[in-house]
């Protein structure tokens, strides 16, 4: 991920600090592969080498806490979304 594309997302996500949207992300992760990362939070709730991994841990901590999961690419892009809200 270029140095840009990772300062975007680093203050999008501080952005969302402190909201009350528990809001899950399955982003490109330079040590291990690919991780989520919880909103307002700086470390990965989870990572792997495997985004097929990642996106289905997303999916269950999203249900878990009835928000959604945003999937982006390689680049950083948001890609997809997915709710699980009431």
């Amino acid at each position: 991920m270029a140095d840009h594309q990772k300062r975007d997302q680093d203050e999008y996500f501080e952005d969302r600090a402190g909201t009350d949207d528990a809001r899950y992300h399955v982003v490109p992760h330079d040590e291990d592969g690919w991780a989520v990362k919880k909103e307002a939070n700086d470390d990965p709730a989870y990572t792997s080498g495997s985004r097929d991994e990642a996106v289905e841990e997303a999916k269950r901590m999203a249900q878990e806490a009835g928000t959604m999961v945003y999937l982006h690419g390689e680049d950083g892009k948001i890609e997809k979304q997915l709710e699980y809200g009431d």
